[in-house]
């Protein structure tokens, strides 16, 4: 089938890598303009392009999709379908309409639930037990078009978003691949979403990093996995921000101010928290510094048993 990609991020590399060893004709790629990153600014390529590239691809990246220029590419590209996998643009409804297939994304959800921009790092910060990914038709609204394949899968208790991004890229560029295949084929019947059960993942931000330690246990083990490697829980200890970077529930139950640290030496770092229970803090990096375990950090900077950790806005 003659295709054109749509994809940014690393995401979306296992899609576009599939469709290519499926054997498909993937005419074009289209993803984000290059952008200036570190300390030297230097432009960079994003994922897709740089697997594009490596692969003999031609490579577009329109800095706007209303202009008219991504429409006539994709004119003269002539496109069976468009396989759409985190591109970061919304696609007005005179691309949507042009490919014979039509166009579809690869979602890491299991709409309707998740509709948005961050629906892995919300499946664990609300803490679910499963997940997936959905194969849609692209409509005008956010993940709102009919639904062509999905496939679930659970969340380990300690699997973080970055964990579990790598895993639902993974499957799915697996479902695309079937589902691509099913169109061809005429097999595939679309479902439409109920919009009544759908929720929502916002982008997120710095300002959810925070710990408040009146929180339970498993919600701030939650909030460490679901905002990892960004924006990262955050707290502060001897003074210093710390990102929290791994935790550990524990059996461990206490009568203690949430906030207080019970354990602060080279066997770890343990916090209480609002429930009753025990969180083990087991990775910080400090501002400015690497990433290292508790009792290594604990070294530079003594934590008393007793202190009482507060929210640090």
């Amino acid at each position: 089938m003659r295709i054109v990609f749509m994809g940014t991020p690393d995401f979306a590399v296992p899609s576009l890598k599939a469709l290519v060893e499926a054997g498909h004709e993937v005419c074009g790629v289209f993803t984000q303009p290059d952008k200036p990153k570190n300390r030297g600014m230097k432009l960079q390529a994003t994922p897709v392009k740089e697997y594009a590239l490596s692969a003999g691809l031609p490579v577009f990246q329109p800095a706007k999709m209303r202009d008219g220029e991504a429409l006539e590419i994709l004119r003269a590209l002539k496109p069976d379908l468009i396989a759409v996998a985190a591109y970061g643009k919304l696609l007005p409804v005179d691309i949507l309409e042009l490919p014979r297939l039509g166009c579809v994304n690869v979602h890491s959800s299991l709409l309707p639930k998740y509709r948005g921009a961050a629906p892995i790092n919300w499946a664990i910060l609300n803490g679910e037990d499963e997940t997936g990914v959905t194969i849609m038709y692209m409509a005008e609204g956010m993940d709102t078009g009919d639904i062509l394949a999905q496939a679930k899968t659970p969340i380990d208790i300690n699997e973080n978003a970055a964990q579990l991004f790598a895993r639902l890229a993974d499957m799915g560029a697996r479902l695309l691949v079937d589902t691509v295949a099913g169109l061809e084929a005429g097999k595939i019947k679309p479902i439409p979403q109920d919009s009544a059960k759908a929720t929502h993942a916002p982008m997120l931000s710095k300002e959810q990093s925070p710990l408040d330690w009146t929180r339970t246990a498993r919600q701030l083990h939650d909030q460490v996995r679901g905002l990892y490697p960004w924006p990262a829980a955050a707290a502060v200890m001897d003074g210093i921000r710390c990102k929290v970077l791994r935790t550990a529930l524990t059996e461990e139950t206490t009568g203690s101010i949430p906030g207080t640290v019970l354990q602060a030496d080279k066997k770890g770092l343990r916090v209480a928290c609002g429930d009753g229970g025990v969180l083990d803090i087991l990775e910080l990096q400090p501002d400015g510094k690497k990433a290292m375990a508790a009792p290594a950090f604990l070294l530079g900077h003594p934590v008393a048993p007793g202190t009482t950790l507060t929210k640090q806005e």
